[in-house]
């Protein structure tokens, strides 16, 4: 579950279907199940949900918790 996500939709008063519409889902059962951690996130939904929320994708995710489709990766921040 998307905790941090759930929280920012609720205290901004975002209407679930906005964030359907933003992300091309056909049903709000769809976003659902993706802030429920039924289905994960894909990278290009976190750029999109962070851009709404005006906030970082590391505020808005555990960053382990997002798909790995178009070869999302971690940076290596080891020197």
């Amino acid at each position: 579950m998307y905790e941090t996500l759930r929280r920012t939709r609720k205290e901004t008063h975002t209407p679930i279907r906005v964030l359907m519409k933003l992300l091309d889902l056909k049903t709000e059962a769809a976003y659902l199940k993706k802030e429920n951690g039924e289905r994960k996130f894909s990278v290009d939904d976190a750029f999109k949900l962070a851009k709404y929320f005006k906030k970082s994708i590391e505020e808005l995710f555990n960053t382990t918790e997002l798909s790995e489709k178009d070869g999302w990766r971690l940076p290596n921040t080891e020197n």
